[in-house]
């Protein structure tokens, strides 16, 4: 049986760079009642940030749309969806036209653009990227190092989705 939530927060924004910023204090206000360190709770908002970035820039190609934003609070973890209904992409080609994800070559290695999923896989324990009828992307941060699940990889070595 799947875990269930203890509770969920989920807020509707429109796809604009102007409530971008709603977003953040959301997840900042939960992951500070949650417990979270400053350096996690900076971390979250910027992750959050860069996949309500990533959906206002892509997503729907300037027409109008709405961001999902939902926040399901575990007694270890924060996990945030970040959902639209726009253009979908395949992160494969995505990854590859960006260039390496990895903590082994320079950053000077990494073209300019793609750099949003590579911040959010370093500074998450666990990000999905599903890409069908719009994206959705699943950030997961555990409350203390030591809880995180043992099937949680480093950012190094995710595998293609």
């Amino acid at each position: 049986m799947k875990e269930q939530p203890l509770d969920s927060v989920n807020l509707t924004i429109p796809a604009k760079p102007d409530y971008v910023g709603i977003a953040r204090l959301t997840v900042s206000g939960i992951a500070n009642r949650m417990g979270f360190s400053y350096d996690d709770i900076e971390d979250l908002k910027l992750a959050v940030s860069e996949a309500c970035t990533n959906a206002v820039d892509h997503a729907y190609s300037g027409g109008d749309g709405d961001i999902e934003v939902c926040c399901s609070i575990f007694g270890n973890r924060l996990e945030i969806e970040v959902i639209d209904r726009g253009h979908s992409f395949n992160i494969r080609e995505v990854e590859e036209r960006t260039g390496p994800i990895s903590f082994e070559p320079s950053m000077n290695a990494l073209r300019e653009r793609g750099l949003g999923i590579y911040l959010m896989k370093t500074l998450m324990d666990d990000v999905d990227i599903k890409g069908d009828n719009g994206v959705i992307v699943k950030l997961t941060k555990y409350l203390r190092k030591n809880e995180v699940e043992p099937h949680v990889k480093s950012p190094a070595s995710y595998p293609y989705r």
